[in-house]
């Protein structure tokens, strides 16, 4: 049985080494599995961040786009191509084209050339004449590297009046479009407007415009984006030069036969010429002419003076009832006004105010917008502001001084001038006043009108320019003009935002 007992041991001999080498075996396929797999997860968190980061060097570009648009950034386009961002009211031509473009390293970066591996090949999806029969400028990027950091790698921006085709445009098709009026009509040639709410055809509001960038990695992953933008603005009319808001108008006239207020519109700024339709000369929300006339109004208009009161149509004095549109009717919607000029002002001064408050930059091609919450009293200044002038309390007004813009008076509701030396001044725009506070300084109720409530016979409101005699020369102009200067847009809206298919 000896013999037995050692031949089943040599025959389980080698077992072990089998099963060694099957365990090493399953091991080694999971390994490399595992190995496989975090490769997989590198090459794909690889892919993700380049796509991630061309997508952000693309969206980079596309807010230098959007920024240089507005005014107030010292890269502002206009700064470099003369009204490239039309100015309110004008229109840019569907055939203009800008591009911003970005040498990184000196690099030779030509959109238009077909054969440049950063060429524009979206454009002639947009607008079916292509490149070849656009009206190209270009320019330079306004980033600057800092820190060795070469800054986004964005090849180009660009930027493009917007029509019906262009934002609807897609990758071989040239029958797409956005109906945005209802024609049906797949216009290719009428630019669109934005008049605060949507798009349309009839030049309502300003002109949107479209923003395109491109960017490419070394490694070359490519992206494509691009915005709709409409500018965003008061959009602020007046019917008159000068406008009282509000029950009960108190209005002084000026005694002096040599100072006009006038309804008939003048003053060029830009690339704008006047040439609208005139517009009264003193307008009222409530009451009768008679109420600033004398004898019935001592402190109205004198019978001698009221030729001085004119649009150049209406019978003189022109001084009528007017409307107004409905966010201006109402003490909620002046309060949702003054709210909105001050959150976009370029200065805003919490205390009552003089002179020296006042912003040292404004020019014709420099309106700026500047807020006083309390009193303004400019006296001596000889200078002439730019722009939008807010002020909450009482405005007294140095004749010495003028305006070429918008002058709001908007809570206290009173602008008075009393000089008794003789004295110049020249408002080129227009001059609204309401008062929003009760007789004790309290405010109205948000869904009542405005009420000229005198405070006291020594703090009176409304409109006060009882100078002395003879002493106070020109006055106050309707400009259209000067109103659109001084709206220049806050912001410039994304109304639309897309990524274009590309081949990487």
């Amino acid at each position: 049985m000896k013999p037995h007992r050692q031949l089943g041991k040599r025959r389980q001999q080698g077992t072990a080494l089998l099963i060694a080498i099957f365990a090493l075996l399953l091991i080694s396929v999971v390994a490399i599995a595992l190995i496989v797999s975090s490769g997989t997860d590198s090459a794909l968190a690889s892919n993700y961040r380049s796509s991630g980061t061309a997508y952000y060097a693309a969206l980079a570009g596309l807010e230098e786009g959007r920024g240089r648009l507005l005014w107030r950034n010292p890269a502002f386009l206009n700064n470099t191509i003369a009204n490239f961002v039309p100015p309110t009211g004008n229109v840019l031509d569907v055939h203009q084209v800008l591009y911003i473009i970005n040498p990184v390293g000196g690099e030779s970066i030509v959109p238009t050339d077909p054969s440049s591996p950063y060429a524009d090949t979206e454009y002639g999806n947009e607008y079916d004449w292509g490149l070849a029969g656009a009206s190209v400028q270009s320019l330079v990027t306004s980033i600057s590297p800092t820190g060795g950091d070469p800054g986004p790698s964005f090849k180009w921006v660009r930027i493009t009046p917007v029509t019906e085709r262009s934002m609807a445009a897609v990758l071989g098709s040239s029958t797409d479009f956005i109906d945005v009026d209802g024609l049906n009509a797949n216009d290719h040639f009428t630019p669109l407007f934005y008049n605060g709410s949507g798009l349309n055809r009839t030049n309502a509001g300003n002109q949107a415009l479209e923003v395109t960038a491109l960017a490419v990695l070394p490694n070359g992953t490519r992206k494509m984006l691009q915005y709709v933008t409409g500018p965003v603005n008061l959009n602020l009319s007046f019917p008159a030069a000068v406008t009282l808001d509000g029950t009960s108008p108190q209005f002084t006239a000026s005694p002096s036969p040599t100072f006009w207020v006038k309804g008939s519109d003048q003053g060029s700024v830009g690339g704008c010429n006047p040439g609208g339709t005139p517009v009264a000369a003193v307008g009222f929300t409530s009451g009768t002419q008679a109420d600033f006339l004398q004898p019935r109004n001592a402190q109205g208009i004198a019978a001698g003076l009221q030729n001085q009161y004119t649009n150049g149509l209406a019978v003189n004095p022109d001084v009528t009832a007017v409307s107004l549109s409905p966010n201006l009717q109402t003490v909620a919607g002046l309060n949702t006004l003054v709210q909105t000029i001050e959150q976009n002002a370029d200065v805003v001064v919490n205390h009552n105010a003089t002179n020296s408050d006042l912003p040292s930059g404004m020019s014709p091609t420099h309106p700026m917008t500047v807020v006083i919450n309390g009193d303004l009293t400019l006296n001596g200044w000889r200078s002439t502001g730019y722009g939008l002038l807010l002020v909450t309390g009482k405005f007294t007004y140095d004749p010495d001084a003028s305006w070429n813009g918008i002058i709001l008076v908007i809570g206290e509701g009173w602008m008075n001038s009393h000089q008794g030396a003789y004295t110049t001044t020249q408002i080129q725009g227009a001059v609204f006043l309401a008062r929003t506070l009760d007789s004790s300084g309290n405010p109205l109720p948000l869904s009542s009108p405005p009420i000229f409530t005198p405070v006291s016979s020594a703090t009176p409101s409304g409109f006060d320019f009882s100078g002395t005699p003879n002493n106070l020369t020109n006055g106050i102009y309707y400009s259209s003009c000067n109103i659109q200067s001084a709206q220049q847009p806050f912001t410039y809206k994304v109304l639309s935002f897309r990524e274009i298919p590309l081949a990487n």
